[in-house]
């Protein structure tokens, strides 16, 4: 019987372990195995090792991956787009299967809510067959439903990874919140998430983009990225960046203030570097890392528009990759990801994340 090697969390807060799986026998008329190229560590990773959402354990984590097909259903002939599938493709694919059916699919039209949601690598107990549900591990099953993409040959690898859910996940969110042309836009947190609002604001038409967050080589790469300024987190105390910001922008604060840091005291933070009648975003919280002392007081004074945004859909990943293979010159996401790790060294690559070591971690099983 055939094995795959795979890193599993199977406690939280504890080291992952390197366990073998059985490779199934057979694949489902709608399903697919791939084996694994390289697999991104996203920040999200970081909270489910926390325990900071309610998941199964053990678990193979593991949501930002590209692969090769190795063997495909019978009735799985295309991708998400209508293009051909054979085996030997490159492919990615959206992290989520939604039903279609439920009250937020269909009647809300919010699939990102839908009541039953699953995820590789967050949703699957791994016990359980086909196991292999995640991306740190040498193979992964997609299971029926899945949204497949094969990718461009002109497409590296390490750019749809260096994007990962990151992207998509900002396209979701400033697509609930709106850019509008020459707007003055802050980040919070220059990690994956915070670089793909930079690069997607930089293209929808606003005048000034300022980067707040840290370490410094993560703000080189927003400076590449074209950020107009940068305020460095390891530097200024939080009164002091709100008084750069707020000078940057003649005083008034910017019309947009999104959050892409997922700590909850930068919430705060944020509201107050919104000019009045801004827009705030919150996008970094996917887990729970718990609440703050929060004054409704600033939301209704400034008159801010606030919301939220939750993972995103399978049209925002085609949308994402039509960005990377257009804009790669001008955001090359390859040179986010770091040299890879090996799978028995997955929980380093876990730990780099956690520590902001890399821009962005990757493993190549």
């Amino acid at each position: 019987m055939q094995m795959s090697r795979a890193a599993v969390l199977t406690h939280f807060d504890s080291p992952l372990e390197v366990k073998e799986y059985p490779l199934p026998q057979s694949v489902e008329p709608d399903a697919a195995l791939i084996r694994v190229t390289l697999a991104g560590v996203c920040g999200t990773d970081v909270h489910l090792w926390h325990g900071q959402l309610p998941i199964p354990l053990p678990v193979i984590l593991g949501h930002e991956t590209v692969g090769v097909v190795e063997r495909l259903g019978t009735n799985l002939i295309a991708d998400w787009n209508g293009q051909r599938l054979a085996e030997g493709d490159r492919v990615t694919w959206s992290s989520s299967i939604t039903c279609g059916r439920c009250y937020y699919c269909r009647i809300k039209r919010q699939p990102t809510r839908c009541l039953e949601r699953k995820a590789y690598g967050i949703s699957y107990d791994c016990r359980q067959p086909p196991h292999l549900l995640g991306g740190y591990a040498e193979y992964i099953y997609l299971r029926p439903g899945t949204s497949v993409f094969r990718l461009p040959d002109e497409l590296p690898t390490e750019a749809v990874v260096g994007a990962g859910c990151a992207l998509v996940t900002s396209l979701h969110g400033l697509e609930r919140i709106g850019i509008e042309w020459g707007d003055t836009v802050i980040i919070q947190g220059s990690g994956p998430v915070g670089l793909a609002c930079l690069a997607l604001a930089k293209t929808s038409g606003a005048s000034r983009v300022i980067m707040i967050g840290g370490p410094e080589h993560r703000l080189e790469i927003a400076g590449q990225f074209g950020a107009d300024y940068c305020i460095d987190v390891t530097k200024t105390a939080a009164e002091e960046r709100t008084k750069q910001a707020l000078d940057l922008t003649d005083g008034f604060g910017a019309d947009l203030v999104l959050e892409c840091v997922g700590i909850p005291q930068a919430v705060s933070e944020g509201l107050e570097l919104c000019r009045d009648g801004g827009r705030y975003l919150i996008l970094g919280h996917y887990g729970d890392a718990g609440t703050i002392a929060f004054n409704p007081h600033v939301v209704t004074r400034k008159q801010l528009v606030v919301a939220g945004s939750w993972g995103f859909e399978p049209r925002h990943t085609s949308v994402a990759l039509q960005f990377l293979a257009r804009s790669r010159s001008q955001f090359p996401f390859e040179n986010l990801v770091s040299a890879p790790f090996p799978l028995e060294c997955a929980f380093e690559a876990l730990q780099a994340t956690a520590g902001w070591a890399t821009a962005k971690s990757v493993i190549a099983p």
